[in-house]
């Protein structure tokens, strides 16, 4: 298992648009991807899931990934949140 903490700079948090990219992105590995705010554990891989946790800008998440592809799915899931999440 890794993970890795990042403050999500995307100025309208993870509203419908990046948490659809986001869910696209970490969906293709085998990995299990969780995204942990506010002390709770979301399933990355689902949009719902990511919009229900009402990310807002400024928000500090942990991105959680175990399997075998783990780092590879965590390298791709912190360039994209660093990114800005597409917008």
């Amino acid at each position: 298992m890794v993970s890795q903490k990042i403050t999500v700079t995307n100025e309208q948090g993870m509203h419908m648009r990046p948490a659809s990219l986001f869910c696209q992105t970490v969906t293709p590995f085998a990995s299990d991807v969780k995204v942990v705010f506010n002390g709770t554990t979301y399933d990355a891989k689902s949009v719902m899931m990511l919009m229900s946790a009402c990310i807002k800008c400024g928000a500090e998440i942990e991105i959680v990934c175990d399997g075998p592809d783990e780092a590879d799915a965590l390298k791709k899931a912190v360039e994209l949140v660093e990114s800005g999440l597409g917008d």
